[in-house]
C-alpha cells in the first residue's frame, strides 16, 4: 500500500471567468522509502499540490489517500490528528518559534501529540544529536546559522516518526554547501528510516537525492524521470565515494 495516493486531483481558485486551475487532474503515488522531487516554474502548481497532499488544503475534485485512508472523509479534528501522526513538514522559512530553544522547538509537536514532557525531551534531544546538533540544544533560533535552523526544522519534522515528509523549497535560503548537506540528509533519512519524501523545489541540486523527478507545468504532470539518488546517497552501495 502506498503511503500517499493522489487520485485525479484538481484545485481551482475562484469561479466563473476569474477561475484559475492551479492543479489539473494530477495522480501520484509514493511508497515508503521513495524520494520524489516535483519541479516546475513559479505558478506551476507545485506548492498547491504539496499543500493538498499534506491536507493543509482540500482539493476541488479528486481524492487523497494516506495509508489507504480517504482524507475527504475526515473532519478538521481528525485531519489535525492525521497530520500529527503521519506527516513531517519542512519549509524554506524554517518556521521555528523565536522564543523557544532548538530542543523546545523539536519538542513542540510531541507535546501537542500528548507525549509526556520527559519522553518528548529525550526524543527531541536524540533527533538533534543525530543531526549533529547536540551542542545547540539550548540555543535560540537567532543564535543558529541557516543550515542549523534547517536541521532543527528537519529534526522537528521527524519527531513524531511520520511516514511521510513534505518539504517545500528546503534549500532555498541556504548556501551551496549547506544546501547539499541538507539534501543528503533528507536522502539518508528516507533510506535509513524507510520514510516517503516529497520535495517541491526549483533547486536542481535536489536531483542528487531524488529517486524520481517529476515535472509539473500549468498544473499538470508532464514528465517523470529517474533521479540521481543511487549515485549519491551514502547509504546506497552504488554511491560514488565522497
Amino acid at each position: 500500500m502506498s503511503v500517499v495516493s493522489v487520485r485525479d486531483v484538481s484545485k481551482t481558485f475562484g469561479s466563473g471567468h476569474t477561475a484559475v486551475t492551479a492543479v489539473d487532474h494530477v495522480s501520484l503515488s509514493v511508497d515508503a522509502g521513495d524520494i520524489v522531487l516535483v519541479m516546475g516554474p513559479s505558478g506551476s502548481g507545485k506548492t498547491t499540490l504539496l499543500s493538498m497532499t499534506g491536507t493543509l488544503m482540500s482539493p476541488t475534485t479528486g481524492r487523497i489517500l494516506i495509508s489507504g485512508q480517504d482524507t475527504s472523509a475526515l473532519d478538521p479534528a481528525q485531519l489535525s490528528r492525521l497530520r500529527l501522526r503521519e506527516f513531517g513538514f519542512v519549509f524554506q522559512t524554517f518556521n521555528l518559534l523565536s522564543a523557544l530553544t532548538a530542543e523546545e522547538n523539536v519538542m513542540l509537536p510531541l507535546l501537542t501529540a500528548g507525549v509526556p514532557r520527559k519522553h518528548a525531551r529525550a526524543k527531541a534531544r536524540a533527533a538533534l544529536e543525530q543531526l549533529q546538533l547536540g551542542h545547540r540544544l539550548r540555543n535560540l533560533p537567532r543564535d543558529l546559522s541557516g543550515g542549523e535552523k534547517q536541521r532543527v526544522a528537519i529534526a522537528r519534522s521527524l519527531a513524531n516518526d511520520p511516514r511521510l515528509i513534505l518539504a517545500d523549497e528546503p534549500t532555498a535560503n541556504l548556501d551551496a554547501k549547506t544546501g547539499q548537506d541538507v539534501t543528503l540528509l533528507l536522502c539518508e533519512t528516507a533510506c535509513r528510516e524507510n520514510r516517503a519524501v516529497i520535495i517541491v523545489s526549483h533547486d536542481q541540486r535536489l536531483r542528487t537525492a531524488a529517486k524520481r523527478v517529476i515535472t509539473i507545468e500549468d498544473g499538470r504532470l508532464t514528465a517523470e524521470e529517474p533521479g540521481e539518488h543511487d549515485r549519491n546517497c551514502r547509504m546506497h552501495p552504488e554511491a560514488a565515494p565522497a
